[in-house]
């Protein structure tokens, strides 16, 4: 029987700091509570499928991780107007056809590379909506399809075009099927913190880059014609990523040093997550192989429990490096590189 997934993360990439920043420099980016009653219906339907002891009452078939792209047409309503299936042509539509692009990718990725079929490893339909809502400044994942806001064209750029974005909110839904990591406090920072470095490994992976060339930035090229050069998070050096007018200053800590131990972002989700963000640029930079290091990631998250710390994050990335290396699928010297990335960043 397949476990549920009972902590639906509702992910946006553009972290409530920063659309709080943003509104005090009258810029709004509306909260989630928008949504068109469909979405919530389709909550119930989907919870009422499921059992007493969080299972499902029977194994869901496998599907075909086809992609389906929908059409918000500027309204706050998902599945408004399907535009692209998998087998059809490309249409007038960039965005359209950007995101059906970048879906595949990490599809590919996740199959090829991590032998695991969609976000469940069930081979679910990717779920897409582009032209979310008006101007609107995010992107998210909210347990079981994508949405993307066209941004405003000044402080961020349609958020459909980046593969990186996609990447990590899909990573969201894998997440969810995996470690299952409650969206709060240190699971919830290493629930942004995997996205991230699928964010990461991904962009790579499409762009041909590698751990020594690539420029270690998520969000980059959702960031507007005044903020070239900046992103949204650096996994290289957390909280240099963005300094400006709009969005303030990056808050993310490199070191448990400066852990933020505050109630803001759900307990620091997206702040602390900063710190195992560096932990994995160190790991991927020191073995020289971000596939690899992605794939000891990706082992490890299936090792966590809903409510892991930093420390269960610790402990079970050491003993997969230790399995790892043992069965030939890691370097030699991985174990020793991963003990001073962590003592690095103070875990």
């Amino acid at each position: 029987m397949k476990k549920c997934n009972h902590h639906r993360c509702f992910c946006t990439i553009i972290p409530p700091f920063v659309v709080d920043e943003l509104k005090k420099n009258g810029i709004e980016t509306p909260k989630m509570n928008v949504l068109d009653k469909g979405f919530r219906a389709r909550r119930v339907e989907k919870t009422q499928t499921i059992g007493l002891e969080g299972t499902f009452l029977a194994p869901p078939t496998i599907g075909q991780t086809n992609r389906m792209v929908y059409d918000s047409q500027n309204k706050t309503i998902q599945r408004l107007k399907l535009v692209r299936g998998e087998n059809n042509p490309a249409t007038a539509d960039s965005v359209v056809n950007k995101v059906f692009d970048n879906a595949g990718k990490v599809r590919e990725y996740f199959k090829d590379a991590l032998n695991w079929l969609s976000y469940d490893n069930f081979g679910s339909d990717l779920i897409l909506n582009v032209h979310f809502h008006k101007n609107f400044n995010n992107a998210y994942w909210d347990g079981d399809e994508m949405t993307f806001g066209d941004g405003d064209g000044v402080i961020f750029r349609n958020l459909g075009n980046s593969i990186d974005v996609t990447a990590h909110e899909l990573t969201h839904g894998v997440v969810q099927y995996t470690a299952n990591l409650n969206y709060k406090s240190q699971s919830g920072a290493l629930n942004e913190h995997f996205a991230d470095v699928f964010g990461t490994v991904i962009k790579q992976y499409v762009k041909n880059q590698n751990a020594s060339n690539a420029d270690w930035l998520i969000g980059d090229e959702i960031m507007g014609p005044q903020l070239q050069g900046q992103a949204l998070r650096s996994m290289k050096a957390p909280g240099t990523a963005y300094n400006n007018q709009f969005m303030g200053k990056d808050p993310q800590p490199a070191h448990m040093n400066n852990y933020y131990s505050g109630a803001s972002d759900n307990y620091g989700v997206h702040i602390n997550s900063g710190i195992p963000n560096k932990v994995f640029y160190m790991v991927a930079t020191g073995i020289n192989d971000t596939d690899k290091a992605g794939n000891l990631w990706f082992e490890t998250l299936k090792k966590l429990k809903s409510n892991s710390t930093f420390r269960g994050f610790r402990s079970a990335l050491r003993n997969q490096t230790n399995k790892l290396v043992n069965a030939g699928k890691l370097p030699a010297n991985t174990l020793s590189v991963v003990n001073n990335a962590l003592l690095s960043v103070g875990l």
